[in-house]
């Protein structure tokens, strides 16, 4: 083995490099990593062209030095790699290194012992640049991660397979489902464990491949049963490779916005109800008076009798539609008193018993009994009935059973069904129920739901309706036990 200071055997090596043209022009000088040629205790004898680019030397001040004087930190880590290097015979490994010029490199290294003839090789490669983009990249990384894991709104990550690879903490709460649910399946079984479209899902995603990106909303079934709309945007590979689908749940934002819309819907017919009332009683008042005196004034047993029937009833229902009106317009004096609900609904069927015996309907009545009184206005919620059951009747012109079923929901809440047999309300009107001057009967005005609707939700309550097509229609409304 040659000793440190062996000028004979550098000069040796030299020789035999230069000797030997083919291997020491193309494996060791023009080589693009740094090679280097060294002795026991650290002395360089020998480096090639990139090696003294790397170290920013030249090549007789790189041969007066040992390696360890370009390395910055003797620290525990440069002990380790020294250990293991003399008990391995090689090792690989990547430190910081100081050049002559005031630079400092992050080298990868690869040394072996005794490698060629008796000295001690070690090839280094600059990679600062790499292990700069590196921290770059984990920089980037962990600000996504921070955005991903703390944004509000719901983010799925899924691959060019429609594979699910992550979502955050805020999607898990939205869905109702945690990532090791959701992680690892396909978006085609997702969509179809909420009870989504898949058809709409495939022109989706038909729309997402061909414009990069795509915004719209989609209706999906949570846990509950519960008919959630939620909101999301999708942009194609837009995060290594991967498709990102941001979503928030509007269901709330909707229903309030629907409300306030109905709201100012009911501000606007208010005015407008109060001004029709006054402008057209005034001149009813007087018709109705010259009818009369015209009727009186004829022969009881003219022709005419059946046309005042006709003017007289014309005249009701108008006065009627602007009571209507009334109500929506002025503010009611309401005190809510404790009140028998079953009480108020044999009160409402027996009012309007006859009318039903005439269409040959029957009801059919299922009580819970031992139901506590609670908070209401017994005459408005029996107008709500009247309403309901009225239109009932009318949607059954050949008859058939009303059923009536009054029954506790929980501690909170108590449901009224009026359930009748007519033709069914189509799914796309179901929506518009309520609305003013919406309705499925021929002669009917919508006013009648609305003033029900409107009842309904000043008692905190709420109106929900089941309907199919051929077989009835259920109306189900409920109210709190107490308000």
């Amino acid at each position: 083995m040659p000793t440190s200071n062996s000028s004979f055997e550098r000069q040796k090596l030299l020789e035999k490099l230069s000797n030997d043209e083919g291997i020491y022009s193309e494996l060791f000088m023009e080589a693009i990593d740094g090679i280097i040629l060294w002795e026991d205790g650290g002395h360089i004898v020998h480096a090639n062209k990139s090696a003294c680019r790397i170290f920013e030397t030249s090549y007789n001040e790189i041969t007066k030095c040992k390696i360890e004087d370009f390395v910055v930190d003797k620290d525990k880590k440069y002990k380790e790699i020294l250990n293991v290097l003399y008990k391995r015979g090689a090792i690989r490994d990547e430190i910081l290194f100081f050049m002559p010029n005031g630079q400092s490199k992050i080298l990868e290294f690869t040394m072996k012992l005794q490698s060629y003839t008796g000295f001690h090789m070690g090839i280094f490669r600059n990679v600062s640049e790499r292990n700069q983009m590196e921290q770059e990249l984990r920089k980037s990384e962990l600000k996504f991660r921070r955005v991903f894991e703390g944004t509000l709104e719901g983010i799925i990550l899924w691959d060019n397979e429609g594979v699910v690879q992550d979502v955050n903490p805020s999607g898990e709460k939205i869905l109702g489902a945690s990532r090791e649910e959701l992680i690892g399946k396909s978006l085609k079984h997702m969509i179809a464990r909420f009870s989504g479209n898949l058809d709409e899902m495939r022109e989706i995603i038909t729309q997402i491949t061909m414009n990069g990106s795509y915004e719209g909303r989609i209706q999906l079934q949570g846990k509950g049963n519960e008919n959630k709309l939620f909101e999301y945007l999708v942009n194609y590979n837009l995060y290594s490779e991967f498709t990102i689908s941001t979503f928030k749940d509007i269901t709330d934002k909707v229903e309030m916005e629907e409300r306030l819309r109905k709201s100012d819907t009911l501000n606007v017919l208010g005015q407008l109800a109060a001004g029709i009332a006054h402008e057209v009683r005034n001149p009813m008042t007087a018709v109705k008076g010259f009818i009369q005196l015209l009727e009186n004034s004829l022969n009881k047993e003219s022709d005419h009798d059946m046309y005042f029937n006709i003017i007289s009833t014309e005249l009701a229902r108008i006065d009627s539609i602007i009571n209507e009106f009334l109500f929506l317009a002025k503010p009611q004096a309401v005190r809510y008193m404790e009140n028998d609900i079953i009480n108020i609904m044999r009160e409402t069927v027996k009012l309007l018993n006859a009318q039903a015996l005439l269409n040959n309907i029957q009801f059919r009545t299922y009580y819970e009994y031992g139901l506590p009184k609670m908070m209401c206005e017994g005459n408005q919620l029996k107008k709500v009935f009247i309403n309901i059951i009225k239109n009932a009747i009318e949607v059954m012109p050949d008859g058939g059973y009303i059923t009536i079923t009054i029954k506790r929901l929980d501690d909170q809440t108590v449901r009224i069904s009026i359930q009748d047999e007519g033709g069914g309300i189509p799914q796309d009107k179901l929506e518009k129920l309520g609305q003013p001057f919406y309705t499925t009967k021929e002669r009917g005005n919508g006013l009648g739901l609305m003033v029900s609707y409107k009842i309904v939700d000043e008692h905190n309550g709420a109106v929900q309706v089941e309907s199919s097509e051929g077989v009835g229609t259920t109306f189900h409304i409920i109210l709190p036990m107490s308000n």
